[in-house]
């Protein structure tokens, strides 16, 4: 695949199959993002037959899209490396390969997260001098912007050189996708000393302290959320712990909340009155405002959403994949680590 080709539009192709509320919410965010950006195209890959039958019911403009037939599905319980053995004809393995034969530029799927993340290893395959990819998520901080948790989730036994490579490609994403020219890193440790920490930390602080980047030294759980830092490392086994736990705060704020409505009256219009405050404060937590996350490290685009994914999910899921195109991350990725020490 040559990703150094960049067109004048973005070919985003969508997995109609991929997620609870399957092809309606694909297809609608896709429509929704379609009437705000014009330079997008918009492939559905899935089954033709319910696609088109959805497309009918919503008087949707032709022009608009083009439909590649996957007449299979990984279901959110397939185990991953035997479902794309097995369904080469699934949403998720015709997508990708789409990317991989340079068809389209982005492939997206709010499906089986697993196959999604074995399927674009194999398929696309890895940027040279990246031992594995990578998932960074965006999470919200108390100075208003975001701290970017590396890896959340896709490797759960990491060696020292993963985690330079998730701080490089790190490094690549903040500045290209949040404008942070030099983005601060910070390792995810028990202390701030160099001298805290287990064998992975230890060792992966060293390599950090040589690696040029931006790397002030070791951080804490309770750094992510004050903002210190603008990359957090970690392995993807702790990320995964501190991505579940983060998403909890809202749910628990909000029972908390009910709860104290629940206990008067006064209670409740009090409650009512501050609406929009709580409103707001929620807001940064919510998982459609991101939409989904970039598998980095892979030679291709590929995101991957939230399996309960609405509307408005798939829509910015869309607007992510057209900004990591328009800025050509994929080859300052590749770049980047091809630079790295010399």
């Amino acid at each position: 695949m040559d990703a150094t080709i960049q067109h004048n539009k973005c070919r985003i192709a969508l997995d109609v199959m991929g997620g609870d509320f399957a092809p309606q919410n694909n297809i609608l965010g896709a429509k929704e993002a379609l009437k705000l950006d014009k330079s997008i195209e918009i492939t559905f890959v899935g089954k033709r037959n319910e696609i088109t039958k959805f497309l009918s019911e919503q008087k949707f403009d032709k022009q608009d899209y083009s439909i590649i037939d996957a007449d299979e599905v990984i279901e959110m319980n397939d185990v991953p490396t035997e479902a794309i053995k097995s369904k080469k004809k699934s949403s998720i393995v015709v997508g990708l390969n789409l990317v991989k034969d340079n068809t389209v530029d982005a492939f997206l799927s709010a499906g089986n997260t697993g196959a999604m993340l074995t399927a674009s290893t194999l398929i696309l395959g890895r940027i040279k001098g990246v031992g594995r990819p990578t998932i960074g998520t965006p999470i919200p901080t108390k100075r208003g912007g975001v701290c970017t948790l590396i890896d959340s989730g896709t490797s759960v036994d990491c060696r020292p050189n993963h985690l330079l490579e998730y701080a490089i490609l790190g490094s690549i994403f903040v500045k290209g996708m949040y404008g942070v020219e030099n983005p601060t890193i910070g390792l995810l440790s028990i202390g701030e000393e160099d001298s805290k920490g287990n064998e992975l930390t230890l060792a992966a602080n060293k390599l950090l302290r040589k690696s040029g980047l931006n790397f002030v030294g070791n951080v804490e759980g309770r750094d992510i959320l004050a903002g210190n830092v603008d990359i957090v490392i970690c392995d993807g086994f702790v990320g995964n712990v501190i991505l579940k736990f983060a998403e909890s705060i809202a749910d628990w704020l909000k029972t908390k909340i009910k709860s104290y409505m629940n206990e008067s009256f006064i209670n409740k219009i009090k409650t009512l009155v501050a609406k929009g405050i709580f409103k707001n404060l929620f807001s940064p937590f919510d998982y459609q405002r991101q939409g989904g996350v970039p598998l980095l490290g892979v030679d291709g685009i590929s995101i991957i959403g939230h399996g309960k994914s609405s509307p408005l999910a798939i829509k910015n899921m869309i607007f992510n994949a057209r900004d990591i195109y328009s800025k050509n991350l994929v080859n300052k990725f590749k770049e980047a680590i091809k630079n790295y020490g010399k």
